[in-house]
């Protein structure tokens, strides 16, 4: 948090913890000619400009992950070929589809995670880039089923920490996070469980870890999506949760009530309806925050909070 926030950071003007930007979605559909639809992607700050992975669902409707870049963090442009992957060895590693990516930094290296397809069954992949143009597989660290896996900024106890969601064969998934840890991010191990779904209904199907956790003096932030089944099919909605530094599977506080839930035409109207899904922040060293949210499975959109109306909501200061 040490930088300065570039992004035109709009001022909330009500008391509402996270505020929509007034100009979203910020990626429409199509925003090439390979790209029916762009979301759930991820943003980091990057040389000077904005850089991304993003999710892009092409005319086959089968995802892949996309570069592309911004001198603003709003009107990007994104690459029409998919990222390549390669292997330790620089042959080619195999991508059968790829989607919800998240990106981190840590200690001068860019660890991608998304949700990889491993024989037809989704699962995490990990890579790593230094300059977003190469970009080499490390591991798929968990075996499928799973999903939203999330890197925190730094190693905790020596080790890299990373959150995910183990699931089922997908028919009657179940929606806990959990935590792994590893020395080298190719052997995973201590699993253990951090959150389940919550008993209020905007999060009682499932919860999944959103961008990577903030660091704070009073814990780590940590944003993730909540879903209920309705009769109309899920929907999504944002909540925070709040964890110990020294050992993030114990949940310090957690909101009762959703942050942003599916309300614009953007969010309730699209390929999936009823969606907000987050994947990245970027945090200034005043505190501000800009989010970076899947909209209805079909635009990215941008919505604004700061640590400290996270940390008051979920510590009722």
């Amino acid at each position: 948090m040490e930088k300065e926030l570039k992004i035109p950071f709009e001022e909330c003007k009500g008391d509402s913890v996270i505020w929509r930007y007034s100009k979203n979605p910020i990626i429409k559909r199509n925003p090439n000619e390979r790209i029916a639809r762009s979301f759930n992607s991820a943003v980091v700050e990057y040389n000077g400009k904005f850089v991304g992975v993003f999710r892009g669902d092409t005319h086959s409707t089968i995802p892949y992950l996309f570069y592309g870049e911004s001198e603003d963090g709003i009107n990007f442009i994104i690459n029409k070929e998919p990222i390549l992957f390669y292997n330790e060895d620089g042959s080619i590693h195999n991508i059968e589809y790829a989607y919800d990516p998240r990106v981190v930094e840590i200690d001068g290296v860019f660890y991608i995670q998304w949700c990889n397809g491993q024989v037809g069954a989704p699962t995490i992949g990990l890579a790593k880039t230094l300059d977003f143009k190469k970009y080499t597989f490390i591991s798929s660290p968990f075996l499928p089923f799973n999903r939203n896996g999330v890197l925190f900024p730094r190693k905790i106890n020596g080790e890299f920490a990373m959150l995910s969601r183990p699931s089922d064969g997908g028919h009657t998934p179940f929606g806990d996070i959990y935590i792994s840890y590893s020395k080298d991010l190719v052997y995973w191990g201590k699993h253990s469980l951090v959150m389940k779904p919550g008993w209020e209904w905007w999060q009682s199907t499932k919860v999944g870890a959103g961008p990577s956790p903030i660091e704070t003096k009073d814990g780590w932030i940590l944003l993730y999506h909540g879903v209920t089944k309705t009769c109309a099919g899920m929907v999504y909605s944002i909540g925070a949760a709040l964890l110990d530094l020294n050992d993030p599977s114990k949940v310090i506080a957690r909101t009762s009530n959703y942050l942003l839930t599916p309300e614009e035409d953007y969010e309730t109207t699209g390929f999936v309806p009823n969606v907000c899904f987050p994947c990245a922040t970027l945090v200034d060293k005043d505190g501000r925050i800009a989010i970076y949210y899947g909209a209805a499975d079909t635009y990215v959109a941008l919505a604004f909070t700061t640590v400290d109306k996270l940390l008051k909501v979920l510590l009722k200061k």
